[in-house]
């Protein structure tokens, strides 16, 4: 029997999970499962079969880059298929974040990823909390930070990334009020990004006092 790959174990157990099938449509770096199962209704009968394509994709981390001394954030851009395909602007202005390796601390990874892709490093981190962005077909789980950091002044970024990966990003620098303002026009256009500027909304006058004592 072909071993399971580690990215794609069985969903676990559960009272309200009746699994039919389990078989695996795609065994890449996210595996494909396709799952035929009932599940307890909430007057205790059983459903009937559904067939669900479970995405997994496993842990990741999301690290807003702020500089309480000048209230200013940096993003990161970069072109998305997934948003091409969606019929958005491919090039997507995102906050840096990154997959972890397992068993990795979600802080030291965020710490990593904002090296990498916005040329920073944070000195400080901030738990905001974790999410599932996708739980109608995918297990993804992001865990998000706010990370301190003394932001440059204005200027042509240079671009970052690994080169290995083919990974190109592009530092932009923005007021955060002026960011506020551009999602409240929806123009920060993926979810991430979005949970971070609606948590800084609310913190941001603590940060700038406790960060910069």
């Amino acid at each position: 029997m072909k071993a399971r790959p580690a990215k794609a174990p069985v969903v676990p157990a559960h009272p309200l999970y009746l699994p039919e099938s389990d078989e695996l449509a795609w065994e890449g770096r996210f595996p494909l499962q396709i799952v035929k199962f009932r599940h307890r209704r909430f007057d205790g009968s059983l459903s009937g079969t559904l067939t669900w394509e479970l995405w997994r994709r496993g842990q990741a981390v999301v690290v807003l880059p702020y500089d309480p001394w000048t209230h200013r954030i940096a993003f990161v851009e970069q072109f998305r298929l997934p948003a091409l395909a969606a019929g958005d602007d491919p090039i997507s202005r995102e906050c840096p974040a990154g997959l972890l390796e397992p068993g990795e601390d979600p802080g030291e990874c965020g710490i990593r990823e904002v090296e990498e892709e916005a040329g920073l490093t944070p000195d400080r981190m901030e738990r905001i909390g974790d999410f599932l962005l996708m739980h109608g077909g995918c297990d993804e789980r992001l865990h998000f930070y706010a990370g301190r950091v003394r932001l440059p002044e204005p200027g042509e970024g240079e671009t970052l990334g690994l080169a290995h990966e083919n990974e190109e990003t592009r530092v932009v620098v923005v007021d955060a009020d002026e960011a506020f303002a551009m999602m409240a026009r929806n123009e920060i256009r993926n979810a991430s990004a979005a949970i971070c500027m609606l948590w800084l909304q609310l913190h941001c006058a603590r940060l700038r006092q406790e960060w910069t004592a």
